[in-house]
């Protein structure tokens, strides 16, 4: 008996101190306003002594009136079409090579979900930082 192919989503939200490599991450179920709004929420809440500029692109559910606006971040939104500025952007490629997604299956959604939880909290600082430290934002920073 074949086995049926069933595409289920399921989406990591993710951001990042080029500076220090950290991460900060959450897996969630949509990518719409109300989980982007969420994030937003944690990551203010989590950085609560820090001022932080948030790099964005204009999908809708960065910018839109659901989105709450938190104090201690300054969103950043990148021209159209410019991916390459966004720090984020660089670590998919990681991430789904690194990871283990590429070209691979897995039976369940909240297998890829393990897989991508524990990927997402062991990312290697030093190489977060090498991709992501971008010479714009270092000549900013120091």
């Amino acid at each position: 008996m074949g086995n049926k192919i069933i595409r289920e989503y399921t989406y990591a939200y993710l951001t990042t101190c080029p500076e220090t490599g950290e991460t900060y991450s959450l897996i969630l179920p949509y990518a719409n306003e109300s989980c982007m709004d969420v994030f937003m929420k944690t990551v203010s809440e989590a950085f609560n002594h820090y001022r932080i500029i948030k790099v964005m692109d204009g999908a809708s559910w960065h910018t839109g009136k659901k989105t709450g606006r938190q104090e201690n971040i300054i969103p950043l939104f990148q021209p159209p079409y410019s991916l390459e500025l966004n720090p984020v952007e660089c670590l998919w490629h990681l991430i789904s090579e690194d990871g283990g997604f590429k070209n691979s299956t897995v039976n369940t959604l909240p297998d890829v979900e393990l897989k991508l939880e524990e990927y997402l909290k062991n990312m290697d600082k030093e190489t977060v930082k090498s991709i992501t430290l971008f010479n714009w934002i270092k000549k900013d920073i120091w």
